[in-house]
């Protein structure tokens, strides 16, 4: 009986774990299944916002704590001599009251001399914007005519000296002839010597009395073969022109006229220096022996041909002068011809736009300037930055004073909060700024305040440069208590109606700014958002808009170009998967937070 019992025991046990297995078969092979017509695929997910028109603010954030006392240092903003003092110890006084003047004749002057600056600039518009009138017309047409005349002129002078040029030669070629026919009488005539031409002759003569005669003589007849070659083919070249060849000939020629008779002019110079040396050396010698009587008579030729051609040296180089003078004439008669053509084109033409939008630009340049210098000329006036009693007053008449200096002491139940700026955010705070202002201490309050002053001199700790700003409020009660920690948000700069994205939505790439774009995504859906922002979903690419942009604001950022308004921009990506059912050839697809989307096909 037993042994029944443990078979019937062991035949249940048995059927039990096939049961288990049967079951766990069956569900894996459901969810598989299940899995194969249910394939669950990844759709990228997007939280995306509307380029629309809103306000952009961007602000400063800093800490710091409650002041301790009631009291504030009026400090000025510039330095020098106090001129004017209206006000007393005790005297209660209003927000934006005069305390003292500082001598401020620079500070004027430059005030007055931006605006004269920008006067101008504004007379320079007007004039640009105003069409040519008559009488500058006909100034412009008289001008372009005259230039042309000029060149005329020019032109004629040029024929002139041409001609001029030629005859400087054919004198020259008067004159030369006789000139080398006399050199060469001087240096290879028999006169003195039969068989011994003069130059040997004379050379003869002084050989032993002077020790450098061989080289005077070598000198001239040297410098006469010279002048000898380039004589003959100057004088054929000569015989080949005429006064009516090309104008490149005549140059070529007055050129080579003038090189030849610079030979010549040396060859002379150097043979009277060669018959001056003889007559030195004879005239002086030991033996008695006299000069012969025709050492004077060439000396006397050749103080005549030294004459005659340097002044056909003197009438070549003034031909050459006179044409080139008169070719860089008629060059810059053109270029006087082209500038004045040019400037009566564009005066019929009207104001060019380019420069009419520098001379805007130049107008706005003049009115920043004459911004900043009213805004120095403030600095020297100094004013009680709100309602409140003079406790004391530190300066009289006559002081000179600085931004280090407490001019005066403001007693005031306004509440002070003095928060730390760094070098970069400080130089975006002015005074009267609005500011928001949290407690530590109490969570739920925010109070509304403005910059009363911005330190001048920083404070330097560990290489790094902060600045006291000290923000006035009306405290609601005496639970805003002195010491208790503040955080201040100091709006720096507000632009409203203008087009804005969220900050996170614009990417940069190298220089250039865009935005991602979700295509076919309507703009209405935006409506019902309280943020305006909502989770889309698209498995169509992206479009990249390259955008400028203008103030960042602390969520927003301004788009000056590259969007008209409406797009639906990506400002992040949110990754998500769904799963796809398939019933019948329809495909629906469930998204998180999103609902369902239906179709034909199956999603990508």
């Amino acid at each position: 009986m037993k042994k029944i019992w443990h078979s019937t025991k062991s035949w249940v046990w048995s059927h039990k774990i096939k049961a288990v297995v049967v079951a766990a078969l069956v569900l894996f092979g459901g969810y598989y299944a299940y899995g194969k017509l249910n394939p669950t695929v990844t759709i990228p997910r997007y939280l995306v916002a509307e380029a629309a028109k809103t306000t952009v603010i961007s602000s400063v954030t800093g800490t710091g704590q409650i002041s301790a006392a009631n009291q504030f240092d009026i400090k000025p903003k510039a330095s020098g001599e106090v001129t004017y003092l209206p006000v007393s110890e005790g005297q209660t006084v209003k927000a934006g009251a005069l305390i003292l003047q500082i001598d401020s004749k620079d500070a004027a002057k430059a005030v007055r001399d931006a605006q004269a600056s920008l006067d101008s600039a504004k007379i320079a518009l007007e004039k640009l914007k105003q069409p040519a009138d008559a009488l500058s017309l006909l100034q412009a047409e008289n001008a372009l005519t005259q230039a042309k005349q000029n060149k005329q002129n020019t032109v004629t002078d040029l024929a002139k000296a041409y001609d001029d040029g030629f005859s400087a030669i054919s004198n020259t070629f008067l004159d030369l002839p006789g000139v080398m026919t006399g050199l060469d009488s001087i240096l290879n005539g028999y006169a003195i010597r039969q068989g011994q031409s003069n130059a040997y002759a004379y050379f003869d003569m002084i050989r032993d009395l002077k020790s450098n005669a061989e080289q005077f003589r070598t000198s001239a007849l040297n410098s006469f073969t010279k002048a000898k070659a380039a004589y003959d083919l100057n004088f054929n070249d000569y015989k080949a022109a005429s006064r009516y060849s090309d104008k490149t000939i005549i140059d070529s020629l007055i050129n080579e006229s003038y090189d030849t008779t610079k030979l010549i002019s040396e060859a002379v110079k150097n043979t009277k220096n060669f018959l001056d040396l003889v007559n030195e050396a004879l005239s002086n010698s030991a033996n008695g022996t006299k000069p012969p009587a025709t050492l004077t008579t060439h000396q006397s030729s050749l103080q005549t041909y030294t004459g005659t051609v340097n002044n056909d040296f003197s009438n070549l180089l003034n031909a050459k002068d006179s044409i080139k003078n008169d070719k860089d004439a008629i060059t810059n008669a053109d270029l006087s011809i082209a500038e004045k053509t040019e400037s009566l084109a564009k005066l019929r033409a009207g104001t060019d736009p380019l420069d009419l939008k520098s001379q805007e630009l130049a107008v706005t340049q003049r009115e920043n300037a004459l911004l900043d210098a009213k805004e120095e000329l403030s600095n020297y006036y100094l004013r009680a930055p709100f309602d409140g009693v003079l406790a004391d007053i530190t300066v009289k008449k006559g002081d000179t004073v600085s931004p280090s200096t407490a001019a005066a002491i403001i007693i005031t139940p306004t509440r002070v909060a003095e928060v730390t700026l760094n070098e970069v955010d400080v130089a975006r705070v002015k005074v009267d700024q609005k500011a928001t202002l949290t407690f530590d201490a109490f969570p739920d309050l925010t109070l509304i305040g403005k910059v009363a002053q911005v330190d001048a001199i920083g404070a330097v700790s560990q290489g790094v440069v902060n600045y006291t700003v000290k923000i006035s409020f009306e405290a609601p009660n005496d639970n805003v208590k002195p010491g208790m920690s503040v955080s201040a948000s100091i709006v720096t700069e507000v632009k409203t109606d203008v087009f804005a994205v969220p900050n996170s939505a614009v990417k940069t790439q190298g220089a250039a700014k865009y935005v991602e774009i979700l295509p076919n995504v309507d703009a209405s859906v935006f409506a019902d958002s309280q943020n305006g922002q909502v989770t889309a979903s698209s498995d169509a690419a992206l479009e990249r808009q390259v955008v400028s942009t203008g103030v960042e604001g602390d969520s927003y950022t301004e788009i000056i170009e590259g969007l008209s308004g409406g797009e639906a921009v990506v400002v992040r990506t949110v990754s998500a998967s769904a799963t796809s059912q398939t019933t019948g050839g329809t495909t629906s697809v469930r998204l998180p937070g999103v609902g369902v989307m239906s179709g034909g096909a199956t999603p990508r």
